[in-house]
């Protein structure tokens, strides 16, 4: 470590700015009766989708004994919602193995929050208003938001129709747009898989499209990238799941949450058989999730927020190491 390794990486005025969205945040809740709610960080099961990972613990020598650190609050949260709970919110700290770059970091600070009965759409309108409010804070005014279809974003950027194009035209259109002639390791590494090859034409051209465009909606996805969002019943191709960009960044990702106890062991039973494929570790589904839905899940809504991202978009800063105190080294 040189002589200055020890120094924070965040600076007293981001430390106040940090202090000053936190706080917005608690109050942004209280005003709307929303009650704030903590929940173990060590879990005793993995999340099942093949596109999270989480942080292995082991609590002491004896075998058997392997916790993991949560990449979200969800599962306890549903379990008490499915327990009576009012409205939620946590507010809080989840990890996630092998994240690192300008807007990912393998630890970072989560809003999670569930509203009862509330209409889809002004669940949506509700987390704008939270980006708006932590924009004030900071100084930042928010625009009011625009609202898009994500099968019409990857129409409008692609050429695509992802609701009825089989894989082969994603692959095919991914490899043309960004893989180098002649480079075939990405069509090795992603094969079939419907949903990596939609996520890396999100990433790779619809989020670039979305940059300095202010608040923008996304919603409307793919069943196949469903989650654990029910289907939309005017239209099953779609799912009611939605992301919040600002300025090009994701920041939330929100569902009218599946309450299907079948459903959602079809659903981790086909994550299991994606892992498989994808050559990752099984996973146990979460019976406790499945026991709470089982019990009753209220009709709801949800979203996780990633909060150190709310403050990088709205203070328009490049990398996410600069709005906190620390963070593990780049590449861990």
């Amino acid at each position: 470590m040189s002589a200055t390794g020890w120094r924070p990486l965040a600076s007293p005025a981001m430390l106040r700015h940090r202090a000053g969205a936190l706080a917005a945040v608690r109050v942004f809740f209280a005003a709307r009766e929303v009650l704030e709610v903590e929940t173990p960080t060590l879990v005793a099961h993995a999340v099942s989708d093949p596109q999270l990972a989480n942080v292995r613990c082991r609590l002491g020598p004896e075998p058997g004994r392997e916790q993991w650190l949560h990449t979200s609050p969800e599962y306890h949260m549903k379990r008490l919602l499915a327990a009576g709970a009012p409205d939620i919110y946590q507010l809080g700290k989840v990890f996630r193995d092998g994240e690192s770059g300008p807007r990912h970091l393998p630890e970072f600070t989560l809003v999670e929050w569930y509203r009862r009965g509330m209409d889809y759409e002004v669940f949506k309108a509700e987390v704008c208003d939270l980006v708006r409010a932590v924009g004030d804070t900071l100084g930042r005014s928010v625009p009011a938001p625009r609202h898009r279809r994500y099968a019409e974003l990857l129409q409008e950027h692609t050429g695509i129709d992802v609701l009825e194009a089989p894989v082969t035209a994603l692959r095919a259109r991914a490899l043309e747009q960004l893989a180098e002639p002649g480079d075939s390791r990405l069509a090795r590494q992603l094969g079939d898989d419907r949903t990596a090859w939609l996520d890396l034409l999100v990433v790779a051209v619809v989020e670039p499209a979305l940059a300095g465009g202010g608040l923008v909606v996304v919603d409307g996805f793919p069943a196949a990238q469903a989650a654990l969002a029910r289907l939309d019943p005017g239209d099953p191709r779609v799912a009611r799941r939605f992301e919040v960009y600002l300025d090009g960044i994701e920041l939330a990702n929100g569902y009218h949450e599946l309450a299907d106890v079948a459903e959602q062991r079809r659903r981790f039973e086909a994550d299991g058989a994606r892992r498989l494929d994808l050559g990752l570790p099984a996973v146990a589904a979460d019976d406790s999730l499945l026991a709470a839905l089982a019990a009753g899940l209220p009709d709801c809504c949800g979203v996780a927020l990633g909060f150190d991202r709310l403050l990088m978009a709205c203070l328009g800063l490049r990398s996410i190491r600069e709005v906190v105190a620390f963070a593990a080294p780049e590449g861990d």
